[in-house]
This record gives C-alpha cells, sequence and structure tokens, in this order.
C-alpha cells in the first residue's frame, strides 16, 4: 500500500495526531536553524536558547487547534486556508516574542523574525505538498475507478466554488478545468488544474470524461451556444449551474447543477424591456387574462402582477389550469412581489353572457386574450370546435369588452395564422380580421377601446412545443420524430414572448397587427441532433450505425407546413421597440365580415365541413388547404389507426 493510501486509511483522530507531530518537529527545527542562519554557521548544541527553542510548540500547538488548523481537510484547503496559516503563525510569534521578553529567556532577537517566516513557509508548504500528493493519487484511483469524470468550464468565482460542492460527492471526479482565460491555463486552483480548450481532446481520451459543467452563469446565451457547439462533436454530457440572477436571488445553489436545456441556446440575449410600456395597461389597472392556465396566458399573469395591477381576472376553462395558476400567484403574492387582488373564474370564451357579467362586475380595464386551441392536428380533426373556440370565442370577448367599456384588448395571435394550411392558422387570421372589423367599426361611433392582436412563433416549452416531447423520446432512448427534414420553426422563450405582448399591446392605434422579432428560424431536425448531443449521446444514422438514438421522419401531419411566415403582405414598419414590428395587413369591413360570420355559423350548425372550408378559402388570404378533409365528425372522415398528433 502507497503512502498517500496508508494516510487516507487512517482514522481522523490519528491523521490530527501526525500534523500536530509533524508542526512540533517544524517549529522546533525553525527555531533551532533560525540561529544558524543568524551566526551563519552551524551552531549546536543549542545550549542555553533551548528553552526558547522549547517554549514555542507548548505555546503553537493550543493556538493552532483554536484556529482549526487541525480541522481542515487536506484534500480541500485553498487560498482560506493560506489565511489561516498565516495568520495562526503571526499570533504564536507574537506570544513567543512576548514571552521572550518577559520571562528574559535567551535568544537571539533578530532570529526570531527568521523563525517565523521559516515556521510561515514550512507549515504551509508541508500542507500544500500532502494536498499533492493526495490528488495525484486520487487523480490515479479515479482514473480506474467508476466514479463519474467531470470537467468544469470556467475556472471563475463559480466554477471554484462548483468545484469545492463536488469535492464532497464521492461518486464524482472533477478532472481539471477549462478556461479560455490564458492567464488561467496552466494554474492549479482548488487542487485542479486549469486547460485550455486545445487540451480538452487529451483530457477526453485519458481521463474518459462523460460530464462537462458549464460554470459561467453570467455570460449570454450567444456565448454559450458557442461553447455547447464547440463540445459538440464530443460525447459528454453538458450540464449547467443556474443563472447568475437565480443565484443571487437565493432560490437556488452553485450546488444545483442541471443539465442545460435547449431553450438556454435558442433564446436570445435580453433586450431591457421599456417599463412604461409595461405598466401602460397593467399599472393600477383591473385586467383580465383568458387561457389564463396556459403556457401563454400563465406567463403573462406572471408578469402582469409585477407590475402591480390593482386586480388580476385569471379567466380559465380548464379547472386545474386555473387552480395551478392561482395557487403559483398567491405564493407570490404572499412572498411580496406583489398585493394584487387575484379573481379566479372558471368559465369559457363561447359563453358570452359570463364573459360580459365578469367584465362588468370587476370593471374590467385591459384584456389579454390568449385563450385558443392552437395544437395543429388536433384543431383539423376538430374544425368545428376550433373554429368556434378560436373565431367565435374572440368575438364573443370582444363584443363583452366593447359593452363593458374596456380600454384596451390585446389578442395572442400567432406565425401560422400567415397564409395558413390549416383550420387552426386560418381561425387565428380570422380571429385577427374580427379584432380588425371591430376596430374600425368602434372608431367610427367614437368609442375608445383599442384593439391590439400580436403575432409571434413557437415558444419554447408551451404545451404545444416538440421540446417536451423529444425529452421524452430522448430519456426513453428514441427514437425521435420528426415529421419532414426541411420542416423549420421560430422559436422564443414564453417569458420573452410574454414580456413583449405586454409591451406592444401598449402600443400603436386600434387595430393594429403587431409582429414579434422572432430571430433566426431553426430546422427542428438540427433542434433533435442538438438535443440529442447535449443529453449526452450520440446520433444513430447511417454515418455512425452504433449511436445511442435515432431520428424517424414520420411525414408531414394534416394542416403542417414545412415552414412559418410572420408577414402576409410584406408591407412593414419599425415601432419605437426593436423587437416589435407593425404589419399593414388586408381587412373587410364589420358589414361584410358580419355576413360572412354568420354564413360560417350556419355551416357549423350543419357540419358542412366543405362549406366551412370554402369559407376559409374565400375569406384568410393565401389559405390553402394542403389535406383533405379529416374531421372527426365527418362522415367517414378519417382511419382512426392513421391519426398523427405527435
Amino acid at each position: 500500500m502507497s503512502i498517500p493510501a496508508f494516510l487516507l486509511n487512517l482514522p481522523r483522530v490519528h491523521k490530527r495526531w501526525i500534523s500536530v507531530c509533524a508542526d512540533v518537529v517544524i517549529l522546533l527545527g525553525a527555531a533551532s536553524l533560525a540561529v544558524s542562519i543568524r551566526m551563519g554557521d552551524w551552531f549546536w548544541p543549542l545550549g542555553d536558547y533551548i528553552w526558547a527553542v522549547l517554549l514555542l510548540p507548548v505555546l503553537a500547538i493550543p493556538v493552532f487547534i483554536t484556529q482549526g488548523l487541525y480541522r481542515a481537510v487536506i484534500r480541500y484547503i485553498g487560498i482560506k486556508f493560506a489565511n489561516t496559516v498565516f495568520f495562526s503563525v503571526a499570533a504564536v510569534f507574537t506570544l513567543w516574542t512576548a514571552a521572550i521578553f518577559m520571562l528574559d529567556l535567551a535568544y537571539p532577537r533578530s532570529a526570531i523574525v527568521i523563525t517565523w517566516l521559516l515556521a510561515l513557509l514550512m507549515i504551509a508548504v508541508t500542507r500544500f505538498f500532502a494536498r499533492r500528493l493526495l490528488f495525484m493519487h486520487n487523480t490515479s484511483r479515479a482514473i480506474k475507478s467508476q466514479r463519474k469524470k467531470v470537467v468544469i468550464f470556467g475556472a471563475g468565482s463559480a466554477g471554484r466554488q462548483l468545484f469545492q460542492a463536488i469535492m464532497k460527492i464521492p461518486e464524482v471526479y472533477v478532472v481539471g478545468f477549462v478556461d479560455d482565460d490564458k492567464d488561467l491555463q496552466g494554474q492549479i486552483i482548488s487542487a485542479a488544474r486549469v486547460f485550455s480548450r486545445e487540451q480538452f481532446s487529451d483530457l477526453l481520451a485519458k481521463y474518459n470524461v462523460t460530464d462537462v459543467y458549464l460554470a459561467i452563469p453570467s455570460i449570454g446565451i450567444s456565448k454559450r451556444r458557442e461553447i455547447v457547439d464547440w463540445l459538440e462533436p464530443y460525447p459528454v454530457r453538458v450540464s449547467t449551474i443556474p443563472g447568475v440572477d437565480e443565484i443571487i436571488s437565493g432560490k437556488v445553489s452553485f450546488s444545483d447543477i442541471r443539465e442545460v436545456d435547449i431553450a438556454d441556446l435558442l433564446g436570445r440575449d435580453p433586450v431591457a424591456p421599456r417599463e412604461e410600456l409595461l405598466n401602460r395597461c397593467v399599472l393600477n389597472q383591473v385586467v383580465m387574462v383568458t387561457g389564463a392556465g396556459g403556457s401563454i396566458g400563465s406567463e403573462l399573469c406572471r408578469q402582469i402582477i409585477k407590475h402591480k395591477p390593482s386586480t388580476l381576472i385569471l379567466f380559465e376553462l380548464s379547472e386545474f389550469a386555473l387552480y395551478s395558476i392561482e395557487f403559483e400567484l398567491r405564493q407570490a403574492i404572499l412572498a411580496g412581489e406583489s398585493d394584487v387582488q387575484l379573481i379566479p373564474i372558471l368559465g369559457s370564451v363561447q359563453d358570452a353572457e359570463h364573459l360580459q357579467s365578469v367584465m362588468q362586475r370587476y370593471g374590467v380595464e385591459t384584456i389579454y386574450h390568449a385563450a385558443a386551441y392552437k395544437h395543429v392536428p388536433l384543431v383539423e380533426y376538430n374544425m368545428v370546435a376550433g373554429l368556434k373556440n378560436n373565431v367565435f370565442g374572440t368575438l364573443n370577448t370582444a363584443e363583452a369588452a366593447i359593452r363593458c367599456g374596456v380600454k384596451n384588448f390585446v389578442l395572442i395571435s400567432t406565425d401560422k395564422a400567415v397564409r395558413p394550411t390549416n383550420t387552426m392558422g386560418a381561425s387565428k387570421r380570422l380571429a385577427e380580421m374580427v379584432l380588425q372589423a371591430l376596430s374600425e367599426r368602434e372608431l367610427k361611433k367614437g368609442n375608445a377601446i383599442r384593439f391590439a392582436m400580436v403575432r409571434f412563433g413557437n415558444v419554447l416549452g408551451s404545451s404545444g412545443s416538440v421540446i417536451p416531447l423529444f425529452r421524452k423520446q430522448i430519456k426513453a432512448g428514441g427514437p425521435i420524430t420528426v415529421t419532414h427534414p426541411e420542416i423549420t420553426r421560430y422559436f422564443m422563450t414564453i417569458p420573452e414572448a410574454a414580456e413583449l405582448v405586454i409591451q406592444a399591446g401598449s402600443m400603436g392605434s386600434s387595430g393594429d397587427v403587431f409582429v414579434l422579432d422572432m430571430g433566426e428560424p431553426v430546422k427542428i431536425v438540427d433542434l433533435a441532433r442538438k438535443m440529442i448531443q447535449l443529453a449526452g449521446c450520440e446520433v444513430r444514422d447511417e454515418k455512425n450505425p452504433n449511436g445511442d438514438i435515432e431520428i424517424v421522419f414520420t411525414g408531414l401531419r394534416p394542416g403542417e407546413k414545412t415552414y412559418e411566415e410572420l408577414l402576409i403582405g410584406g408591407v412593414v414598419k419599425q415601432t419605437d421597440h426593436p423587437m416589435i414590428m407593425c404589419a399593414s395587413e388586408e381587412m373587410l369591413s364589420w358589414p361584410m365580415l358580419q355576413e360572412v360570420l354568420s354564413r360560417l355559423q350556419q355551416a357549423m350548425d350543419n357540419l358542412d365541413h366543405p362549406q366551412l372550408r370554402n369559407l376559409l378559402n374565400e375569406v384568410v388570404s393565401g389559405y390553402r388547404a394542403e389535406s383533405a378533409i379529416v374531421d372527426l365528425l365527418k362522415p367517414a372522415s378519417v382511419n382512426l389507426s392513421r391519426l398523427k398528433l405527435a
């Protein structure tokens, strides 16, 4: 058995006694050697100086014990321990010097300083030398063991604290740090060496590294994406510590490591919001959110209460969704984030009387209309239900708002409303047209209500997003199902989308259609590959038949487009906000649209699906159905075994 292994296996009390004995020898040796250095020649025996020499460890050991020098674990010592050694030795030599003078002991006065320097150096060096031996022993043992080998990317304060946390976990071994700072590369920090990116492949091969932890909480999304792209060729799982804002707020600690979420890479560096826009339709007002329990609706509620409305009405069809968001918001209110009055209302936007009674009872001033059926294949299989909810539900809510004197009405729309190939997209464009027509009608009447529509693409992590599905498929070992190799989508994080919706809803004049800057579109197959890589797996394909997870193409679902657009006519103007544009779209007057809606209602009542599609073709610009009518209430409409929902 090697000496490091022998020492590691000793009981803790025995290790402390060895440290005490070593310090006694060091102190006696330092005091004796200092005399010889002072005399300029070997001075032995010490004669009368022996009493001062023997007094030094007698005074020092109790001080060292009280200062915790023997409680420190050698493997984990760092800068803080070096400070403890310095101040402990300084205190000891202050006492020793005072004792020599008070007891009038024989000892060269200038040798006291030499003894102090020698003792400080030797005590510190022995500790750090022992740590180095143990580190080398642990490295050798870790290479041979089954412990998870990890590399920490980032040798700053976050990386060092993460290292200290991991050192307490016996199943994990930190091989070292990787950092782009050339001043740090090659240094030993917290017993681990800092490497450059160029050395990472050697680390991977030598230590069989399986995980990389990103300890850079303050960097932007673009930089994080660049690092993950650099790691993509390597078969490692990439995880991260929380963002610096979460750490500062105390919600999480540095030891809370999680896998890098694809949202961390698809999002964008935030643009500072304009507070006056966030407050304009919210501050001290009665605000109502329809579909308050949905992905967008719930995030709207979270952001709205931060801007202090007097009352927030949560209008939701699903009992469980309403309970969940109300409970969450009440917890936030109790935590002191807001003192808003919270009103949970169960109801459907298809119930016009119920909508009007709620608005009248509470004096609603602003409405964010997020209630909608948004799942493309499901709405395609349920055309009538989709049109009732998305078109006539919007009409009911808007008419009730007009009758109740609501000041601001903001519709949450979608990029699928642009040249739609499906009923869901067509229904959302028709909902936009309803508000455009009502806006024109009310302006002629002199009504002050302001209608705004906000159009954007997919949000990350929503109930209809592919990302939760991909996560489940990866967890199950695959395969990942993608409908088409060329299918492309825009993505935005839910908080960013909600924040921009609130700001856009406060801009412009009634009837404006706002389009959010969605950034660059993303191929879904590339998204799938990235998620597989982030999970530490490899794609199994023709080039890599031994990979872990296969990507399977299942074919486009009913009504699904390979790409999405945000503009119909291409005419757009910039607003005061860099992420919000205003589109100029075609519209129908209210009398013309009213006649279309009457025909649409009649076709719905008769379950006349061909007529429904004809009306959508007639009214919605660019509508082009790319699948046969597959509504489940149409006689012999579809083979149930072939339904494609996911």
